[in-house]
């Protein structure tokens, strides 16, 4: 039997974190900053799509802060790790052969299954 490993990605994992106790959020322009809110660490598509990149400097996106409405978050890296660790078990219910590659990412062996 040919081994079928699957690669479990969750997008925009911190934004996604934030929306699930701040619904009101969902479809806005998202941005999670650094421990020092000093540059963006994580996009929602919307924030995406107007031309934000990964790492930008606060400083340089007021403009479109202003002009967009684009919600600013500190990080709150306990909180998405507590996220990251429900996301895991619960794949690990479906696939418990699996391995974790970072907060948000894991392979799943779902050979046979």
């Amino acid at each position: 039997m040919q081994p079928l490993i699957a690669l479990v990605d969750c997008n925009n994992f911190y934004v996604s974190c934030e929306r699930v106790f701040r619904p009101d959020l969902i479809g806005k322009p998202v941005a999670v900053l650094s421990n020092n809110d000093g540059c963006v660490v994580a996009r929602s598509a919307e924030i995406k799509k107007l031309g934000v990149k990964m790492g930008v400097p606060v400083f340089q996106i007021q403009h479109l802060v202003k002009q967009h409405h684009i919600q600013l978050l500190s990080s709150n890296y306990c909180y998405y790790a507590d996220m990251s660790s429900r996301v895991m078990s619960t794949l690990e219910e479906y696939a418990p052969c699996f391995e974790t590659y970072s907060i948000d990412e894991a392979f799943l062996d779902l050979t046979g299954v």
